[in-house]
């Protein structure tokens, strides 16, 4: 009877521990899973910027979320015509080389005054 018991007793300290293991299982991978929708989230809306920024459609940012969808968005934005506008040169820029001062002529000579 008492090795009964022994054999009883074990058996719920397994069952408390196969427990424990469960929760912190479940637990595990309930953070995993919200951590992978964060970071979905966040590329859907980075995506969503760039499209929108090339002129594209927004939306084609979710895309990202079916399978093989990564590989089709970087087709789309490598091999799609982006509408952006060049931004306007409003600004007179100077040009990149400024060649040196030339040298006065020859005939010219500062110590002599003007004539008449």
């Amino acid at each position: 009877m008492l090795a009964l018991a022994f054999f009883q007793d074990q058996s719920a300290q397994q069952q408390q521990i196969s427990n424990a293991a469960a929760g912190m299982g479940v637990a595990f991978f309930l953070i995993i899973m919200l951590i992978g929708f964060a970071f979905a989230a966040f590329m859907v809306f980075l995506l969503w910027r760039v499209f929108t920024k090339a002129g594209m459609s927004g939306p084609l940012a979710l895309l990202v979320l079916i399978p093989f969808g990564p590989i089709v968005v970087l087709c789309i934005l490598a091999f799609g015509d982006w509408k952006v506008v060049p931004i306007a040169q409003t600004a007179a820029l100077p040009p990149p080389y400024q060649p040196p001062p030339s040298y006065p002529p020859a005939s010219y000579s500062p110590s002599q005054p003007p004539t008449a």
